[in-house]
Parts: structure tokens; C-alpha cells; sequence
């Protein structure tokens, strides 16, 4: 159960501003103390200062952004017109504002690097490129991945995101302010897969030219035992086709076709992306960024479109259609992934 609104605001939100300030003031200690511990780690493992520094930059960034959203908020009239367009438009250029300081982090802390395989435009495409809505369908990988995403549609494809999240993300009050006034959605715990596909359906209905609905299809992050409940829940419900395309994969859970289809549906106009990514798959876990973490981190990607008078009407059609682009995108990870390179 997620406290209510004015709590978020009223203490979320001032608690870290208080946490910034005190991480500024306190940098050093926690450089040394991290160090000092990171020593009884063999050399690739010493990678916490890294970590104390991004964490700084992070809430230094939360802070600014909260801040800005306070003074959007008091210039509309004291949250009276933040309904209107222009101010939707300054709130998603904030985000890119954050995203692309969060991203220019990551590149000096982490060494990040995203290598991006653009596939040349088919006929028509340049022209129809900010004239049709898109809906993205992307794997579930990695920290950040949903950063990475949202950064390069806003900055580099000239994007608008519309993205469905868990509720619990409202716990983080810059996304809380920043995503609950630009059009989005926010899923509690336990509403279940229609209470999602309802959220998505909505979010797609009402999508122009240049918006971008991010979804993804897994649910959730890669895991062993997750592609073996997944195919076990496939072959309870009958779904043999589903589930022997299921046993297939290697890198990715088998996709819920329910939210792409219901997107697709509400918004038949609408092109669609799948988007491949790899090189932070093997971290999931606090523990994975402590001794996992790379000198260098660089993530590949790709993407490929297919206009909206190419995606099947058909049910059983978009089921099979879903899962081979599904099986493309494990394809590509298999042929591009990299262990994370050892720190020296």
C-alpha cells in the first residue's frame, strides 16, 4: 500500500532534497569508508566509489528536477493549468533535461557506451517518422534499461514516451511528479493483467503522431526459474504452440501478448518497434552492481519497424507474428552479447 499523494509530496519529496544536501556534505567519509571496505575485494570487485558517485549525481539531479517541477508548478497557477499542452511539453523537455544528465552520468562514472545498429528507413519511412504514433515493444533487462529507452526516444527519435509502470516507481518522487503530469500510467500491485491491459489500452487511445507507447511484454527481468514458470503457466492453460516457442528462447521470457494487442487495437494507425538490447543483463541485484559491474559498460542495441499495414488483424496471426519477432530479438542478443569485461 503506497502512502497517499500528499504524503509523497509533503515528505518523499523534501526527504531527498535532505538526502542530496547530506550526501554532499558527506561525500568524502563515504568515499573513504566504501573505499576501506572495497579493499577486501580482489582489484575487479573495487568498483563501490563509482557507485557513491552516481548515487550523488543521481539525487543532486532528483533535487534540480524537483525543484523545477515546484516552479512549473506554482508558475501554472499553482498546479490550475497544468492540463494544458504547454505545460505537458515542459514537463517532457524536464525529462529529457533529467534523462540526458542521468545518461551523461553514467557515461564519466561508468564508462557507458550505447552502440546503436540503426537499420536503414525503408521507403517511406523518413516521412511517416513523426507522423504516426509508434508503440515499442522492448525487452526487460538490466537496470536502467526504461532510462536508456525513454532517453533515446525523447533526445534522438524526437519522441513523446508514454510508459506503464508498477506502482511501487511512485516511491521515487521525481518520477512520481515528473510522469504522473505527462500522460502515463501507474499500475498497483495486484490489479492484475486486466487492470494493465486496461491502462495500456487507455494510454494508446489517445496517442498523436508523435508519441511513443514503451511497453514490456515480459514483465519483468530475465530469470532461469521465471522462463520455467512462464512456460509451466503456458502449458496449464493449453497454449502448446506458446509454450514450445517459449522453450526456445534463451535470453528473454516468453512476451504477454495481451498489452501489445490491446495497444495495437485501441490505436490501429500506429507503427510498431521491437526494440533488442544487451550488455547489462547480468545485473539484477544491488550484489550484481558491487561485483559485476564493468570498467567499460556498453550496451548494444537495434531496433526495426513494421508499418501499421503490416501488422496481422488476426488473433492467432499476431500471436505467432509477436512471438517470431520474440525469437528475432534472442536471435540478435545471442549473436551480440558480451560478458561484462573484467575490471583491472
Amino acid at each position: 500500500m503506497l502512502p497517499p499523494r500528499i504524503v509523497r509530496r509533503l515528505v518523499l519529496a523534501p526527504l531527498v532534497v535532505v538526502l542530496a544536501v547530506a550526501a554532499l556534505v558527506t561525500l568524502p567519509v563515504w568515499l573513504l569508508v566504501v573505499a576501506a571496505a572495497s579493499l577486501r575485494l580482489p582489484p575487479p570487485q573495487r568498483r563501490g566509489t563509482r557507485l557513491v558517485w552516481f548515487a550523488v549525481a543521481w539525487l543532486t539531479l532528483e533535487t534540480m528536477a524537483l525543484l523545477a517541477c515546484f516552479g512549473i508548478w506554482v508558475v501554472s497557477g499553482f498546479g490550475g493549468r497544468l492540463s494544458r499542452d504547454e505545460y505537458e511539453d515542459r514537463h517532457y523537455a524536464l525529462i529529457k533535461w533529467f534523462l540526458g544528465r542521468v545518461y551523461g552520468a553514467a557515461e564519466r562514472i561508468f564508462g557507458l557506451r550505447v552502440l546503436m545498429e540503426v537499420p536503414p528507413p525503408t521507403p517511406g519511412e523518413l516521412s511517416r517518422r513523426l507522423t504516426r504514433p509508434v508503440i515499442v515493444l522492448a525487452r526487460h533487462a538490466g537496470p536502467g534499461d526504461s532510462v536508456l529507452l525513454v532517453h533515446h526516444l525523447l533526445s534522438v527519435y524526437g519522441r513523446r514516451p508514454r510508459i506503464v509502470m508498477k506502482a511501487a516507481l511512485r516511491l521515487d518522487p521525481s518520477l512520481d511528479v515528473l510522469t504522473g503530469r505527462v500522460p502515463s500510467a501507474f499500475v498497483p500491485r495486484g490489479s492484475g493483467a486486466g487492470g494493465v491491459v486496461a491502462e495500456i489500452r487507455r494510454l494508446a487511445a489517445g496517442m498523436d503522431p508523435d508519441d511513443a507507447l514503451v511497453i514490456f511484454p515480459e514483465g519483468g527481468n530475465f530469470t532461469p526459474r521465471r522462463r520455467a514458470r512462464a512456460i509451466r503457466r503456458l502449458e496449464n492453460k493449453g497454449l502448446a504452440e506458446e509454450a514450445a516457442g517459449a522453450r526456445r528462447l534463451t535470453h528473454l521470457l516468453p512476451p504477454h501478448p495481451g498489452g501489445a494487442f490491446a495497444a495495437i487495437d485501441a490505436c490501429p494507425a500506429a507503427d510498431v518497434v521491437f526494440v533488442a538490447h544487451t550488455g547489462l543483463d547480468d545485473l539484477v541485484t544491488l550484489g550484481d552492481l558491487w561485483t559485476k559491474l564493468p570498467t567499460h559498460a556498453e550496451v548494444r542495441a537495434t531496433w526495426w519497424r513494421v508499418d501499421a499495414d503490416d501488422v496481422p488483424r488476426d488473433r492467432e496471426e499476431q500471436v505467432r507474428w509477436l512471438y517470431d519477432n520474440w525469437a528475432r530479438i534472442d536471435a540478435w542478443i545471442t549473436a551480440n552479447h558480451r560478458a561484462p569485461a573484467a575490471e583491472s
